[in-house]
């Protein structure tokens, strides 16, 4: 619903992983030995490594380690995703929205740039750490240097520069995509092969925690009413926290963490270093080309591109046209703690249905409830503007969007968790970590370009008059401005918002029983039309 609460609309967590070590070639990718696989996840042989294989306890330095890498990495997503919530807030225009929406896609083309990070490195200093430290460095000072310009950013006491804004952050969550790379990579080695399993727990919770810190609770004590109503007993104007002090103090987090990273953390253990060699850059790219040529990957993603179309408005506008309507940002932000145990037990459950060998039966009988979700989101937006009255809005009222968001939680976790299973389902074994991250990455991209564009039409799709002032209209920023001159006001007559939902579900549902069936049939091709031709 927004990018403080939709699922679907957070950058989800690709990881840009080794390929599958063989020892025969494959024409779209070079040749690797045992022995690399082998480094890559140490044995528990004491007579391969030096450090024996310990269990849970054994690691738990490197365990707590990697979470806190993680939650940091959640810190700058979780900023980003408050700020459309802010902007919202000023009155901005849902084509400056449209704008900033782009700071949110790093996360998902960090395919493009993952192969330099992997491949061009310090080897004395080590292979990740010759990234995450200057990469953290950057983020802390710049944090700590944005915490001084914030207000002007945002337009404390003029219109928001949009522009800057926007160009600020996506450099912010660029650094951010370009951590997680180097997170994800040394989560590979930092735990022995017993305790690797637990890379991915500690991504995924520890990201969670950050974004949840960046998000709901800085809002939350952002606000002066939340901070008066639960947390003080004098009112006061301003919240516990501005954003400038909560970007001020996780950029000192971020600076101490990088130093005792970087002075006491050894990236390599003792005895001989684990050799993880990969191929060139110029290699990986090769293969990413030669994967994307192959006639089911290519129509795979030009469908799963053009999948999510018809979700893009009710997953991109709705949370601001609630804003819009008045109800306060922290609020909405904070509908998402309820969420987390459905959002833990659902994918728990989905997965049930989708480890067989037809996943994407459940994404395709999934869309059509999603679809209609956004027509009742819609009407959710019109019936706020019922209720809503200056005392706040009534407890019934939250109940009923807290069950319209878990409803459409369920429809966004059955399509998620299905592409997912899709993916690795036919990601080549032999090349699994490049296959499988491009697939992802090429879904959660299929998610973000009908984001930006379904914000983008808003005004251009909304009708207003101007009342009170003969001769004016209101179809641009300048005509507004006129008609407030000659004592008139813009009212809305037709609100694009409404237009474009149901443009959308008509062409959700066009893909879906004319795609949809096609999109279906990819699980009948046989795995060798998924594979890369091997020579040996």
């Amino acid at each position: 619903m927004t990018p403080a609460l939709t699922q679907d609309g957070r950058q989800r967590r690709q990881h840009y992983q080794h390929p599958e070590l063989i020892t025969n070639n494959v024409n779209c990718s070079s040749a690797f030995t045992v022995e690399d696989r082998e480094a890559l996840l140490p044995d528990c042989d004491a007579s391969v490594i030096s450090r024996p294989c310990t269990g849970f306890r054994g690691e738990l330095g490197n365990i707590l380690l990697l979470l806190f890498l993680y939650v940091l990495q959640g810190i700058p997503l979780g900023l980003a995703g408050s700020i459309p919530l802010i902007l919202q807030t000023k009155n901005v225009s849902y084509t400056d929205q449209a704008f900033f929406s782009f700071v949110f896609w790093p996360f998902s083309l960090k395919l493009l740039w993952a192969p330099l990070v992997d491949a061009v490195y310090i080897k004395r200093f080590g292979r990740r750490k010759s990234w995450l430290v200057p990469t953290q460095y950057l983020l802390g000072l710049f944090m700590m240097y944005l915490s001084t310009r914030m207000d002007a950013l945002l337009g404390d006491n003029h219109v928001p520069d949009i522009v800057l804004l926007t160009a600020t952050f996506f450099l912010f969550e660029f650094l951010a995509a370009t951590q997680d790379i180097a997170v994800d990579g040394w989560a590979l080695t930092m735990l022995s092969r017993e305790n690797v399993g637990y890379a991915s727990t500690c991504n995924s919770v520890g990201q969670t925690a950050g974004y949840f810190m960046g998000n709901v609770l800085f809002l939350a004590l952002e606000s002066a009413d939340f901070c008066n109503k639960y947390l003080r007993f004098q009112p006061q104007k301003r919240g516990i926290v501005t954003l400038g002090d909560f970007m001020f103090f996780w950029g000192a987090v971020f600076l101490i963490t990088t130093t005792l990273v970087a002075f006491l953390k050894k990236e390599n253990s003792k005895g001989r270093p684990p050799k993880e060699e990969t191929q060139s850059i110029k290699e990986t790219y090769t293969l990413l080309l030669s994967i994307i040529k192959m006639p089911t990957v290519l129509t795979f993603c030009l469908m799963i591109l053009t999948a999510k179309v018809g979700f893009s408005a009710a997953d991109a506008v709705t949370g601001l046209k609630l804003v819009e309507q008045g109800v306060p940002k922290e609020h909405l932000a904070l509908m998402a703690v309820p969420m987390v145990p459905l959002q833990i037990i659902l994918p728990l459950i989905i997965s049930k249905y989708t480890a067989g060998p037809q996943p994407l039966n459940i994404f395709y009988k999934a869309m059509p409830f999603r679809l209609l979700m956004g027509l009742e989101f819609s009407l959710l937006v019109w019936w706020t503007a019922q209720v809503g009255h200056e005392g706040g809005f009534p407890i019934y009222y939250y109940i009923v969007v807290f069950l319209s968001y878990a409803l459409h939680q369920i429809s966004v976790y059955s399509m998620y968790v299905a592409i997912m299973a899709f993916n690795a389902k036919v990601s080549d074994p032999l090349i699994g970590g490049t296959y499988m991250t491009l697939l992802n990455t090429v879904s959660n991209l299929g998610g973000n370009w009908p984001a930006t564009v379904a914000l983008w039409l808003v005004d251009p799709l909304t009708v207003k008059e101007c009342v009170g002032a003969e001769n004016q209209d209101c179809g641009t920023p300048n005509a507004v401005e006129l008609c407030g001159k000659h004592g008139g006001s813009c009212v809305t007559t037709l609100d694009g918002y409404y237009v474009e939902s149901v443009i959308c579900v008509i062409l959700g549902f066009a893909w879906w029983l004319l795609l949809g069936p096609k999109f279906k049939k990819l699980q009948d091709e046989g795995q060798s039309a998924w594979r890369c031709k091997r020579t040996t």
